[in-house]
């Protein structure tokens, strides 16, 4: 199964995620289905040089694997996952999927990507509990992880 655009770069995946995270924001608040989500943002958003079949890998994906997402989550969070901030739910989630669906994608990229969007998107102080969480979760899921915080500029 050839999960990408032929040639992604880095920054076109980056893009992907940006516009991702944005979308599924969306489909968590308003529950609209993540094809009318995708049609939507290709229709009334520059997607610039995003990798285009990434953004739809995530938007399809993350939503229907949100119930075993959330139980990987589960465990690592100090609060339930319906009361993480919207944002950081989100980027939570798409972290988790890359984790566990996503092997290409290596484990300190995924979250070095997350703590980038909690950091322009997310509460002051986000970034550091994405970093946390999907640190754990890495360490969990793959073996590996971080035994500091990565830092993320």
């Amino acid at each position: 199964m050839n999960f990408s655009s032929p040639t992604p770069t880095a920054a076109s995946r980056s893009q992907a995620r940006r516009a991702a995270l944005q979308a599924l924001y969306q489909w968590q608040l308003t529950g609209e289905e993540p094809y009318c989500i995708e049609e939507q943002f290709l229709a009334e958003r520059p997607m610039g040089k995003a990798d285009l079949i990434y953004f739809k890998d995530l938007l399809s994906n993350v939503p229907k694997q949100v119930a075993a997402l959330d139980a990987a989550l589960k465990g690592l969070l100090d609060r339930p996952v319906e009361q993480v901030d919207p944002v950081e739910r989100a980027i939570l989630r798409i972290g988790a999927y890359e984790l566990s669906s996503r092997p290409d994608v290596p484990w300190k990229t995924v979250i070095t990507e997350a703590v980038k969007l909690a950091k322009i998107f997310g509460a002051e102080q986000g970034h550091r509990y994405v970093n946390g969480v999907l640190d754990k979760l890495a360490r969990a899921t793959t073996g590996k992880g971080d035994t500091a915080p990565m830092s993320a500029h």
